[in-house]
C-alpha cells in the first residue's frame, strides 16, 4: 500500500458485532488526544481511547515543553510582563498565513483560563523569566520568548509580550511528557481506559455521519467500536515519507524529522476518508538554530549571491523558513572576531576563517565585490544602531569590521536542519472536522498536528504553538463531542 492511499470506509450495516459501545471514543493518546478525552469525561460521556504505540504521548513527549499562552497568565503577571487577548490575538493574526479569527479570539480570550487548567493538573510553571535569546530555557524558568514578537514588523503591529511558557523540567525534552503524565493520571481517576498498541484503520459510517471505528491491534486481531462521536488526535504526517514528497518536499531527504513512528498522516487520510477538507498540508515548521549564544546574533546572514535576506534576530524557524527560499537553499552566518563565539552544540557547523573579505569570498563561493558591499553597509548603518534594509533591533546591531573573519553554514544539506508537518483536517472551532465549503461531517472531530488550527505559516510559528493550540482545541473538541453524543443518546432513547 502507498502512504497516500485513503482507507476504505466501512458501512454500518456491513459490521457483524462491535466490541465496545462509547459515547466519545479517541483515537490517539498525545496532547491533543488526552486533553479530549479528559474533557468528554468530566463532562459525563463514556470515553476510550485508542493508542496504537505501547505508551502514551506520541510525538508530544519529544517536545520541549513550551506551552504558548498569554492575556496576562500568573507567570506573566509575576514577572513583570504585560499581556492582554487583544494584543495576542494581533500578533497571532499577523504571524499565520490564512488566519481564522473566531478560533484566534477564542484561544487568546481564554488562554488564562487554559493556563490554569494546564495548572489544576498537578504541576506549577514557574515564576520566572528567562531574557536571553535562546532555543529553550537552559534550567527551569516559566516564560521565555519563543516567536517573533519583538521581530520587526510584528513588533509594530502588536505589544510584544513573552508566551513561551515552560513546563519545569530541565532540559530540552521531557516538559510535556510530564503533563502527559498527569493527564493520563486523571483520565484513571476517571475510569477511562486507553487501549495500548491499538489503532483505528477505518471510520464506520451510517450514511454520511461517523458512528464509529474499525480497529487493529499488534497481534493482527481487528474488531469494531460503536461510538456516537469520534475524535481523531493521530498526528501529522511527518514520518510519511510519499506524504512529505507529496505535500512538504522541504523535509523530503535532507532534514531530521521531528516525530514518532505513528505520525504517519493516517488520522488525517482518515478524515480524507469522509471528504475532510485539508488545509496548509504544504507548511512546515523547519530549523537550524544558529543560536545561542545569541551574540552570533550580531552578524549578518547572506545567501550564495551575498546579499542578506532576513533580519538575523528573527526566531530561529523564521530565519530557517527564509533560508529554504534562498537560491539553493544556501545560506552562511558571518562574524568578525569581536562577535565568534562558538556554540556549545553547533547545528550549523563552522566553515573556516579568513584575514580577509576577499578571501572569505573565494573561501564561500561568492563574488567579492558583492560580499564587500553588503559587509560595507551593513557596517556602515550597524555602527549607527540602524538597519533600514531588515530593521534589526539595535540590541543585536554590531559592526562586523574586525577581522579575522568566520563563517558558519546554513545550506541544507549541511546544517542540521529538524522538522514537521503543520497541515492538517479544517475544523470548527470546537474541533467539528469540514468538509470543503464548511459543511460538518457529523461525528467527527480532530485535535493536534492532524487538525489546521493556528499558525499554519512555517515562517510564523512560535514554538509552545503545538502543545498549546492541541491542548485548548482537544479541550474543546472533547466537551463538544460529549455534549453531541449526549444529545444523540437522548434521541436514540426517546425515537427522536
Amino acid at each position: 500500500m502507498s502512504g497516500l492511499d485513503i482507507p476504505e470506509t466501512v458501512p454500518v450495516g456491513d459490521v457483524a458485532e462491535f466490541s465496545d459501545t462509547v459515547d466519545v471514543l479517541v483515537i490517539g493518546a498525545g496532547m491533543g488526544g488526552c486533553c479530549a478525552a479528559l474533557e468528554a469525561a468530566r463532562a459525563g460521556a463514556s470515553v476510550l481511547v485508542l493508542e496504537r504505540s505501547a505508551a502514551a504521548g506520541g510525538t508530544s513527549c519529544m517536545a520541549g515543553g513550551h506551552f504558548y499562552l498569554g492575556g496576562g497568565t500568573a507567570v506573566q503577571r509575576a514577572t513583570g510582563h504585560a499581556d492582554d487577548a487583544d494584543e495576542m490575538a494581533k500578533y497571532l493574526t499577523a504571524v499565520s498565513r490564512d488566519p481564522e479569527p473566531e478560533k484566534i479570539a477564542a484561544y487568546c480570550a481564554d488562554s488564562v483560563e487554559h493556563f490554569d487548567w494546564l495548572e489544576s493538573l498537578g504541576f506549577e510553571f514557574e515564576r520566572s523569566y528567562y531574557p536571553a535569546k535562546a532555543v529553550i530555557q537552559p534550567q527551569t524558568q516559566g516564560l521565555m520568548y519563543t516567536g517573533n514578537e519583538q521581530v520587526w514588523p510584528y513588533r509594530e503591529l502588536a505589544t510584544p509580550a513573552p508566551r513561551g511558557h515552560k513546563v519545569p523540567v530541565p532540559g530540552d525534552t521531557g516538559g510535556a511528557g510530564l503533563v502527559i503524565g498527569l493527564l493520563v493520571d486523571r483520565l484513571t481517576e476517571l475510569g477511562v481506559q486507553i487501549r495500548y498498541e491499538t489503532g483505528g484503520r477505518q471510520l464506520i459510517v451510517d450514511g454520511d455521519r461517523v458512528v464509529g471505528v474499525q480497529w487493529r491491534d499488534a497481534s493482527g486481531r481487528t474488531g469494531a467500536i460503536a461510538a456516537a462521536t469520534v475524535v481523531i488526535a493521530a498526528g501529522g504526517f511527518v514520518m510519511n515519507p510519499e506524504m512529505v514528497a507529496e505535500y512538504t518536499p522541504q523535509l523530503a531527504s535532507k532534514p531530521f524529522t521531528l516525530g514518532s513512528t505513528y505520525d504517519d498522516g493516517l488520522g488525517i487520510r482518515l478524515g480524507a476518508s469522509v471528504g475532510a477538507e485539508l488545509k496548509h498540508m504544504d507548511q512546515a515548521f523547519i530549523t537550524a538554530p544558529v543560536y545561542p549564544p545569541s551574540i552570533l546574533l550580531t552578524g549578518l546572514v547572506v545567501n550564495a549571491d551575498g546579499r542578506r535576506f532576513v533580519a538575523e534576530d528573527s526566531y530561529h524557524s523564521r530565519t530557517s523558513g527564509f533560508v529554504m527560499d534562498q537560491p539553493g537553499a544556501k545560506a552562511f552566518l558571518i562574524v568578525d572576531e569581536s562577535h565568534l563565539e562558538r556554540p556549545e552544540f553547533p547545528l550549523c557547523p563552522f566553515i573556516d576563517g579568513w584575514e580577509t573579505i576577499d578571501e572569505m569570498a573565494d573561501g564561500l563561493g561568492i563574488d567579492r565585490t558583492t560580499l564587500q558591499a553588503t559587509m560595507d553597509r551593513y557596517n556602515t548603518y550597524a555602527a549607527r544602531g540602524e538597519d533600514p534594509d531588515f530593521h534589526k533591533s539595535p540590541e543585536y546591531l554590531a559592526p562586523q569590521d574586525t577581522g579575522p573573519w568566520a563563517a558558519f553554514d546554513m545550506t541544507l544539506g549541511k546544517a542540521l536542519y529538524a522538522g514537521f508537518t503543520v497541515g492538517g483536517m479544517a475544523t470548527t472551532v470546537d474541533g467539528q472536522v469540514q468538509r470543503p465549503g464548511g459543511e460538518v461531517i457529523e461525528g467527527l472531530y480532530a485535535a493536534g498536528a492532524c487538525a489546521a488550527n493556528i499558525a499554519q505559516d512555517g515562517k510564523g510559528y512560535a514554538s509552545g504553538t503545538q502543545l498549546g493550540e492541541g491542548s485548548y482545541f482537544g479541550r474543546r473538541a472533547g466537551r463538544h463531542a460529549a455534549a453531541v453524543a449526549g444529545h444523540v443518546a437522548t434521541a436514540v432513547t426517546t425515537g427522536e
